[in-house]
């Protein structure tokens, strides 16, 4: 059972996200119901660690098991989503992602995977780019350019 619930026009979610960078770009999806992008994750389920849930989550929309290399942000949200138009109440743990051993990067910059019934499509957003995309979570637009330097080569391959 996932940690969400909703209580009239209110929803609280617990959200993990998977952080994955290569070259100075960012992976990001999105999918037939939302037009912007965000990043790969979910929501945690009761008893699931946190850890867990985005190795999970990352392995269910990319097909591949990776690895993390460190928690990097704890966010609390609050926003109407565009989509169901409820109030959101939010608090999302966004992790590090080592991909290196996957070969997500052979997919190319852009690509289209299937998780049961939803296409998801992804794409590899320089950071640059973020700050003129429909992107969520809004703070990651700026924030990216506060890690340092070795967290952008970390994830390439040499």
């Amino acid at each position: 059972m996932d940690i969400t619930y909703i209580a009239e026009q209110e929803k609280f979610n617990y959200r993990v996200c998977a952080v994955i960078i290569a070259n100075n770009k960012i992976l990001a999806m999105h999918d037939e119901r939302s037009p912007y992008f965000y990043l790969p994750g979910g929501r945690v389920q009761m008893g699931e660690t946190a850890e867990h849930a985005v190795v999970r989550e990352v392995e269910e929309e990319l097909n591949i098991t990776p690895e993390i290399i460190r928690p990097l942000w704890l966010n609390q949200a609050f926003f109407t989503e565009d989509i169901d138009k409820l109030n959101y109440h939010e608090i999302c743990i966004y992790y590090l992602m080592d991909i290196s051993k996957t070969g997500l990067l052979e997919k190319g910059d852009q690509f289209t995977l299937c998780e049961g019934h939803h296409i998801h499509d992804f794409e590899w957003l320089a950071f640059e780019r973020l700050q003129d995309e429909y992107f969520y979570p809004i703070f990651l637009k700026t924030g990216i350019f506060d890690l340092p330097e070795h967290f952008t080569i970390r994830t390439e391959y040499e």
